[in-house]
């Protein structure tokens, strides 16, 4: 999207808020993770990783390519297979392999590896799972187009008995994760087929998949506008786009039913009577791409980020080498309260020091000297707010430690 504003970029603020680069050599459209970036999509990862874990998810990882083998039987090569990365070939003769452009064929498999009862269901299985997609250099835009992502992928193996309950829990998920990460605003979107298009399955499984999403809308009394011809190729899904700051629309959260997949790889259950059954599959990911998400809330903080998500929380600002030992000291303590924390110990100036620890919009400076020391205090700055007082080193780690805590609660 075109900005009026350029000093909201996300290129631009990441470049300066040293988060991410690209290069020519590596390849267009590839973005390379400096450390600050790399410890800001840790954050997130680590911020959906709990959710999930206490949601009922199982983490797995799954390779970075396939065999040519598997995305046919999926239908991911006759639908994307020729705008996609060129096949790979290996020394053995007519052996063919692809690059992941999709998660979901790969957890099919890790479905398949073992029989399940009825009573093992639902199985989510979850990964942040990297996936290439050839998109056209023209397309390319910083991280909100590239042609390597990482999707909050999972996929949720049900009952149909289980399939409108594991849907809402879904979506609870996903208001969650947009309150957590400051996205207030928000419409929603029910994705069906075009009966002009061509899609894999049967009439009767795309009946099934898009009355339930229906259903769960009219149940939960979501306001929900329908629009047709969006469908995933495999099923009908419920869009979430957000509203930023500078009031664009984005599309993050998205929530598929498909019954398509489990018939194509052969999956089921055993069910109370001991007989197959077929599982339905909920394919779900909350903020779509760590890429794009990361552009999107660069753009909406301008690169303030809420504290629990700053690459760096605070910088301890000593006045001289004098109170480098107890700059040390104070750095030791706060680590071991899980802050991110590190020392300016650069020979200059302390008004340059805050100067560019505001520039480079650290949440938190720690000022010490003579006072600070003889007394065992620390002096705190708020990034653009100023002073905020002289606290004993236990209430000055308290104050940073509470904030960055995240305060809203996931529904049960």
């Amino acid at each position: 999207m075109f900005l009026k504003d350029q000093s909201v970029d996300h290129r631009k603020i990441g470049k300066k808020l040293k988060l991410f680069i690209f290069s020519d050599k590596v390849g267009t459209g590839l973005p390379l993770w400096l450390p600050r970036g790399a410890i800001f999509r840790k954050n997130l990862e680590n911020f959906l990783t709990n959710i999930q874990e206490k949601s009922g998810y199982e983490m797995v990882v799954t390779p970075h390519i396939g065999s040519k083998t598997l995305y046919v039987q999926s239908g991911h090569w006759s639908k994307y297979g020729k705008d996609n990365f060129k096949s790979i070939s290996t020394p053995r003769k007519g052996e063919e392999f692809m690059l992941k452009s999709m998660n979901c064929p790969h957890h099919c498999e890790v479905y398949r590896s073992q029989e399940w009862s009825y009573r093992d269901l639902p199985k989510r299985f979850a990964e942040f799972g990297t996936v290439y997609r050839y998109e056209q250099s023209g397309e390319l835009h910083g991280l909100t187009r590239v042609r390597c992502f990482t999707q909050d992928d999972a996929h949720i193996f049900c009952t149909k008995d289980q399939l409108l309950e594991e849907f809402k829990k879904v979506i609870d998920l996903v208001f969650y994760v947009f309150r957590s990460l400051g996205f207030m605003k928000y419409t929603i979107r029910i994705s069906l087929r075009d009966p002009k298009k061509d899609y894999i399955g049967s009439e009767k499984n795309w009946e099934q998949a898009e009355k339930a999403i229906l259903k769960v809308v009219e149940k939960e009394k979501i306001k929900a506008s329908i629009n047709y011809g969006e469908a995933a190729f495999y099923g009908p899904k419920l869009d979430f786009l957000i509203k930023d700051s500078l009031e664009r629309n984005w599309q993050l959260g998205t929530i598929q039913i498909d019954y398509n997949l489990p018939e194509r790889f052969d999956l089921y259950y055993k069910g109370k009577n001991n007989e197959k059954c077929r599982p339905v599959m909920i394919h779900r990911a909350p903020f779509g791409s760590l890429e794009r998400l990361i552009a999107i809330m660069i753009e909406h903080t301008k690169g303030d980020f809420p504290l629990w998500l700053a690459p760096n929380q605070a910088v301890i600002l000593p006045i001289s080498e004098k109170y480098i030992v107890y700059a040390k000291k104070i750095l030791n303590l706060m680590q071991n309260c899980d802050i991110r924390v590190f020392i300016d110990e650069r020979n200059e100036k302390i008004n340059k020091k805050i100067r560019d620890s505001e520039n480079n919009k650290i949440p938190f400076m720690i000022i010490l000297g003579k006072k600070e020391e003889n007394n065992e205090m620390i002096s705190l700055r708020r990034h653009g707010v100023g002073n905020i007082g002289t606290f004993t080193i236990s209430k000055g780690i308290e104050i940073i430690f509470q904030e960055k805590e995240i305060k809203i609660k996931l529904k049960s």
